[in-house]
């Protein structure tokens, strides 16, 4: 099993500010506040947390769900 990344570097849509902040493991974060514009970064359709959307890397759940290859993340 591969290892799981627990940073990503999150890019805020509105402003391009970048962050590199450590994912939470258990759960997705739905809402994040960009620090620069004030912002409030929401999931993209499709997508189950701001990492996956806006992120280097996707969440952990996600990337535990592509190693094993099981669907649905952070349920």
């Amino acid at each position: 099993m591969t290892e799981t990344l627990l940073e990503s570097l999150l890019t805020c849509p509105a402003c391009g500010h970048a962050e590199r902040l450590v994912m939470p493991t258990g759960a997705c974060q739905w809402f994040y506040e960009c620090p620069a514009c004030k912002a409030l970064l929401k999931p993209k359709p499709g997508d189950c947390c701001v990492f996956c959307s806006y992120g280097s890397v996707p969440c952990p759940p996600i990337q535990m769900a592509r190693a094993t290859g099981k669907a649905g993340c952070c349920g």
